[in-house]
């Protein structure tokens, strides 16, 4: 019987014996506090309580990952984190900007990402207005242009727009230009020019722009004044952005969009103006404060700014800059302490 108890009693030793030189994932990390940390010990560095740490998580506020079921922190992104919040963004090096297609800021920005080298980067991806706006809200990006309506009442309509974003408490509207709206089309071989309001006939081939988009809401108000809806039109593409709506033009996919004098300039298309509007930047004030942020603004203001807005044409950008809507306190403004008060 001993000697049968010798041979069966080892097992359980042994099984218990592999778990403890077989840790999990999170196990390990958990000792590397000065690498990795886990809610209680991150709870303990920032000296927030541990359901705190769980909200800023859950709303993507804070560096996390989740290892085996638990989340952990890397130290060095919380310390990165920490510091971009004690200085409201001015580290940086990088800004993504969604929203409104417009041809002068791409042109200002490639130049700028050009200067720039591999210290920073600027990224501008065309998305329409209302999309950028849900990208911001989401942090996803950290600006958006925005334009809803005509100049004269850009004042109410770009306010109204934004508020209708749980994260609008936080924002600003920063003047980026104004620009002359109307439509853009390819004229015929005999020269001859549409016209208001026989340019909206069945024998016309539309490009249409996505709901939420700034130019499609400036198209459905034009059609509106004739009493018409963009459902009567012969609409044979939808095009993402202006410039591709100029280039389903040249392509022969289409016969008119709406869009900017500096878009048609651009594509070599024929104009019609139907008025002016304002292009504004959407952004958290803490972007305010951001050195990339101000050197763009700063090149748009530039003589080259100029130089280029008057050769693209459709361009007033004697307000660039401006703020438009929001406060923005003089101060340095501390996201960590608003996380700690929130």
């Amino acid at each position: 019987m001993d000697e049968n108890k010798k041979q069966v009693e080892p097992t359980p030793i042994i099984a218990i014996s592999r778990r403890q030189d077989d840790p999990t994932m999170s196990t390990i990390l958990e000792k590397q506090v000065d690498v990795f940390m886990n809610v209680k010990q991150v709870s303990g560095y920032l000296h927030l309580n541990q359901k705190k740490i769980y909200d800023l998580v859950n709303k993507g506020h804070i560096p996390a990952t989740r290892v085996t079921g638990k989340w952990m922190f890397p130290k060095e992104l919380i310390d990165k984190w920490m510091l971009d919040s004690t200085h409201n963004g001015l580290l940086h090096d990088r800004l993504i900007i969604a929203g409104s297609d417009d041809p002068l800021l791409h042109r200002i920005i490639n130049e700028f990402t050009e200067s720039l080298g591999n210290r920073a980067i600027i990224t501008y991806t065309p998305t329409a207005t209302r999309t950028g706006l849900e990208l911001l809200n989401a942090n996803k990006v950290d600006a958006c242009c925005i334009h809803w309506g005509p100049e004269n009442e850009s004042a109410t309509r770009h306010p109204s727009l934004m508020q209708q974003y749980s994260q609008n408490q936080n924002w600003v509207l920063i003047r980026a230009f104004k620009r002359e709206q109307g439509l853009i089309f390819k004229s015929a071989e005999d020269g001859t020019k549409p016209e208001l309001p026989a340019i909206f006939d069945a024998s016309f081939r539309w490009s249409i722009r996505p709901p939420g988009s700034g130019t499609q809401r400036f198209l459905m108000e034009i059609l509106s004044r004739h009493r018409l809806n963009a459902d009567m039109l012969n609409a044979t593409t939808t095009s993402l952005s202006e410039r591709e709506a100029a280039a389903s033009i040249n392509l022969d996919q289409c016969d008119i969009a709406a869009g900017t004098r500096a878009t048609a300039n651009e594509f070599g298309l024929e104009f019609i103006s139907l008025g002016w509007e304002v292009l504004d930047f959407a952004i958290p004030r803490n972007i305010w404060f951001r050195h990339l942020f101000h050197n763009l603004i700063n090149r748009i203001q530039s003589d080259s700014g100029h130089q280029i807005a008057n050769q693209l044409g459709g361009y007033q950008i004697s307000n660039c800059g401006k703020l438009s809507w929001g406060v923005i306190k003089l101060i340095i403004i501390y996201r960590y302490r608003d996380a700690i008060a929130g």
